[in-house]
């Protein structure tokens, strides 16, 4: 069975340094509590290869083992919770929240 993940795209919050605390001292704290996550990989976004603003600020990755698992994660207790403070938090906009299948190629 495939690994699978969450994908979180946060819009460009309305006061970036305000988000950026929230979401390391608030957010961040919540991952860890979610059944079966392997690995949570942290993206802040510095601009896009133009030189303009980018529409997004964070983007969050949340690896679990299979599809099954991250359905489980997702809908728990645990699970509602974060989607929910994601949501409270994304100033910007809602975030935009996308299930994946990852193949990864080392070269």
């Amino acid at each position: 069975m495939a690994a699978a993940k969450i994908v979180v795209l946060y819009p460009r919050p309305k006061n970036v340094e305000a988000f950026e605390r929230v979401y390391a001292e608030e957010h961040v704290p919540l991952v860890p509590k979610l059944p079966g996550i392997t690995k949570f990989v942290q993206t802040k976004v510095l601009g896009t290869a133009t030189g303009e603003p980018a529409p997004f600020q964070r983007i969050a990755e949340l690896h679990f083992p299979s599809l099954d698992v991250l359905k489980k994660a997702a809908s728990s207790k645990a699970g509602q919770d974060a989607v929910a403070h994601a949501v409270k938090i994304s100033t910007g906009g809602p975030p935009a929240l996308m299930i994946s299948e990852e193949t990864t190629t080392t070269f």
